[in-house]
């Protein structure tokens, strides 16, 4: 009897430690640690650059008998730096024609990529120019719109020597300019905006003024701003305008060159505006633009 109730406390023993052995056996789970923080991105602190642009100058008197509109010419010229005529578009102000006494400063504005020399048109900067000159906000100034067919940087096709040699002496030449670097500007919008501060720092002694819309810098100019702007003498230094809107992909690019030109104590203007990397940006800011550069030719002794 005791030795029958013996095998049965075994058996039960045993049947009792095969059931909870898993159970002990396991090691015991970790608690879980808790998900680390995502590191925050560093604070940046904007302010933008607010450098006293020059005095506004007394509007001139509009000239009588000019409400007409301006007018445009397309053109074009053979360069030997092209494979094919240099294409351009030109805007000659109210009354160009009647006023054989007068001559004109004149503004060079390049378009984005993958759009044509109508581009600064379809804008508005012929129509913006015609209703400030006709209300004598800004004095008449001739508009020069080249095409660049390509998307390569600068020294990978002949562009910048057509422009420079070809373009330049031509305009003067047939147009009754006022040919002086204080006169003249250059501007652009997107990767216009590279030709601008390209042919700006490289040729100071043409250009008086750079006007950077939705500023983009070409890679191969990156590393030369700074040393263009070492050699470029205090009297010769453009000016130089910069807007940008928030939601443009090449914000932090334009910041860049902006905190070089504050840092320097270049004299600039930086407008950070709403509006995307758009035609609709740029055609609501055309005026702002002109009035800029007519500033400046109105400051100019």
């Amino acid at each position: 009897m005791r030795t029958m109730q013996r095998r049965q406390a075994v058996i039960f023993f045993l049947i009792a430690a095969l059931l909870a052995g898993p159970a002990a056996c396991s090691p015991r789970p970790e608690p879980s640690p808790a998900p680390a923080a995502s590191p925050l991105p560093p604070t940046e602190t904007f302010v933008p650059t607010t450098t006293p642009a020059p005095p506004t100058p007394t509007p001139p008197t509009p000239t009588p008998g000019c409400s007409a509109p301006g007018t445009l010419e397309p053109q074009q010229l053979t360069s030997a730096s092209m494979p094919a005529p240099l294409r351009f578009l030109v805007y000659l102000p109210p009354c160009y024609a009647e006023r054989t006494d007068l001559r004109y400063p004149v503004l060079y504005l390049f378009h984005g990529a993958f759009a044509d020399e109508y581009q600064w048109a379809r804008l508005g900067a012929p129509a913006a120019a015609d209703r400030l000159t006709a209300s004598g906000e800004i004095p008449p100034f001739i508009i020069v719109m080249p095409f660049d067919p390509y998307t390569s940087q600068p020294y990978e096709y002949g562009f910048d020597e057509a422009v420079l040699r070809d373009l330049l002496p031509y305009v003067d030449s047939h147009y009754r300019t006022l040919p002086d670097r204080t006169r003249r500007a250059v501007g652009g919008l997107s990767r216009g905006s590279s030709w601008a501060l390209h042919f700006g720092l490289s040729r100071p002694e043409l250009f008086g003024e750079i006007g950077m819309h939705s500023p983009v810098i070409f890679a191969s100019d990156g590393l030369l701003v700074e040393k263009w702007l070492d050699i470029i003498p205090p009297e010769r230094m453009p000016l130089f305008y910069l807007d940008i809107s928030e939601n443009d992909p090449n914000l932090q690019k334009s910041r860049w060159l902006e905190n070089i030109l504050t840092a320097r104590g270049i004299p600039h203007e930086w407008h950070l505006n709403t509006g995307f990397h758009d035609e609709t940006y740029w055609a609501a800011h055309v005026e702002e633009y002109l009035r800029w550069y007519a500033q400046g030719w109105a400051a100019s002794p």
